[in-house]
């Protein structure tokens, strides 16, 4: 007898947003250590690499031109400008990994997130947030790698992409960043018990009954 008599669990789709500063790179590796069958779509961005990224591990970094030859060819699960730079998700690779039953983590802007809510209905949509607007800004000056404009820039942008939040399922508060894993964590491993992802669960279950 099999020791998993059930039928195959389909792959989750789990999109996290957040605006920029409120940690959401440190939790999607921290997800990404703790389940390795967690997928990670890695996205095509036209912003210089920041110290100890690397192409095709973090992002994979193309020049303007290279992103919208992609973009015209309809290689982009969802693509979006964000803070003057484009940024893209490759399809194909989303398609191999949920072909795979793979679950797959989608670290990605508002925009994004939108193309998504009405392309992958069944995905499960993260909203990360600061405790307030001077901790996030204290974040970003203390990263030392935006000017004084950019920093600006991004903070006038995360009150437009705070005012987006109530589309999302859920919300995290990263006030304390292992109290907000453990949310993320929740949240991932709740939604491989959801019917959508179950397909066949219950007629194998039913089944059984005489």
């Amino acid at each position: 007898m099999s020791d998993n008599p059930f039928p195959p669990r389909k792959g989750q789709v789990l999109v996290l947003c957040a605006p920029s500063g409120t940690g959401k790179s440190t939790l999607v590796k921290s997800l990404r250590s703790d389940f390795q069958e967690v997928g990670f779509s890695i996205s095509c961005t036209t912003r210089e690499p920041r110290p100890g990224e690397a192409h095709g591990r973090e992002y994979y970094f193309l020049s303007v031109e290279e992103f919208m030859a992609k973009r015209d060819g309809g290689e982009f699960a969802e693509w979006a400008e964000v803070h003057g730079n484009f940024y893209g998700t490759p399809k194909r690779p989303v398609e191999k990994m949920l072909f795979k039953g793979m679950d797959i983590l989608f670290d990605i802007d508002f925009q994004g997130a939108m193309q998504l809510m009405e392309t992958m209905p069944d995905a499960i949509f993260v909203f990360l947030m600061p405790p307030s607007y001077a901790e996030l800004k204290a974040r970003l000056e203390g990263r030392n790698t935006d000017s004084a404009e950019v920093i600006g820039r991004r903070l006038r942008n995360a009150m437009s992409e705070m005012a987006s939040a109530p589309q999302f399922q859920f919300w995290i508060v990263n006030d304390d960043l292992e109290k907000a894993y453990f949310e993320l964590r929740s949240i991932y491993l709740a939604g491989k018990n959801r019917p959508c992802t179950n397909p066949g669960l219950l007629e194998s279950i039913l089944s059984t009954w005489e």
